[in-house]
């Protein structure tokens, strides 16, 4: 038997979303910079985004979407074997936000480690969350997107501010059927562009001086229509090439779930797959949230019954690096609740020891 075949197969058994209380309308950044509401949903789509108060951290919200996919999922944090947060935007450059979240959660035998991948930093969390489920060295795996954007954003600038805003999703990997769940991700990067998207300053570069504050350094910088370019291609690509290499066509797929970056951007890649009626998107109530977007949407899809069992649905993404990534998953949550409902009490708190102690 192949080592492939001896994989167990992986799905999402819960998912969770949080976002800041603060609306930050466009009617208010009207009051801020020079911009309107209606230059600015003609041209994103966007209408207003969350925006974190000034105790609130990306760890925050993490915490608070990843517990929500727990009580979704029907485990409890002492069960969690390995927690990845995927985000640009972390609480501070260590420790990991990852490791914050493990304190706040509980999850006292849990590994925990960080992705930065941009905007596709979830899809990246998800497939690598998913191997180690797949080989069987971790049974519960949590995945989180959490970003507060609005740390990084300039709000001077009147191109960059209106697009971004803050929050996380979850989701909770766990073992079932090999063939179903997760069945095919692809993931991609062109690092020669990546001057395309970036913050100059606050690494080993650039460090943190009065000459990058003052020179606005440590905000984004984005090179707007150049990213706008290569986002409406590859999220085209990256869904024919996965399609492709799935052995499934666009009318397999029953809901697209993209990073919510621009409602026009989205509108402009379903149209060129000829699936307009399927592409979701919740880009006017929240903004770009980075790696927060796509586990938000689609936390947002299941609980409001769009996304059933059965349905394939495809996760598709781009963002700093450049990177891209888009996943196939066919929908089981029924399954996970039936295997949730047949645990005693007992057995679902029970507290194993980390690995390897």
């Amino acid at each position: 038997m192949s080592g492939e075949a001896t994989k167990r197969g992986v799905g999402i058994a819960g998912t969770g979303r949080a976002v800041p209380e603060r609306v930050l309308s466009n009617f208010d950044l009207e009051k801020m910079v020079d911009t309107s509401n209606e230059w600015i949903v003609e041209r994103t789509g966007i209408r207003e985004r969350r925006i974190a108060g000034p105790n609130e951290a990306t760890s925050d919200f993490a915490a608070l979407a990843a517990s929500r996919a727990l009580e979704d999922a029907g485990i409890s944090p002492g069960e969690v074997d390995l927690i990845i947060v995927a985000t640009v935007t972390p609480d501070m450059i260590f420790p990991s936000t990852s490791c914050l979240v493990q304190a706040k959660l509980g999850a006292t035998r849990a590994a925990a480690f960080d992705i930065s991948a941009g905007c596709s930093g979830f899809i990246y969390g998800l497939w690598t969350g998913a191997q180690f489920v797949a080989n069987g060295t971790y049974d519960a795996v949590l995945v989180i997107g959490a970003e507060t954007l609005s740390r990084i954003t300039d709000f001077t600038n009147r191109n960059t501010c209106v697009l971004f805003g803050d929050g996380a999703g979850a989701c909770v990997l766990k073992a079932m059927e090999h063939g179903e769940g997760i069945i095919k991700t692809l993931l991609g990067a062109d690092g020669s562009r990546g001057d395309l998207l970036m913050i100059p300053a606050g690494g080993s570069r650039l460090p943190a001086s009065h000459e990058t504050v003052d020179q606005r350094l440590h905000y984004i910088r984005m090179e707007g229509n150049k990213v706008y370019r290569f986002a409406v291609n590859i999220l085209v690509d990256a869904c024919k090439w996965t399609l492709d290499a799935a052995g499934l066509s666009e009318s397999d797929i029953d809901y697209f779930i993209p990073h919510q970056a621009n409602r026009r951007l989205i509108d402009i890649a379903a149209e060129r797959l000829g699936v307009a009626d399927r592409f979701y998107s919740n880009v006017e109530k929240y903004g770009n949230t980075s790696a927060a977007s796509i586990p938000i949407a689609l936390d947002e899809a299941v609980r409001s019954g769009k996304i059933s069992d059965g349905d394939l649905i495809m996760l598709v993404g781009f963002g700093a690096g450049l990177t891209w990534g888009a996943s196939i998953i066919r929908w089981c949550r029924g399954y996970f609740r039936a295997q949730s409902a047949g645990r005693s009490t007992a057995e679902s708190d029970k507290a194993r020891e980390p690995r390897g102690l």
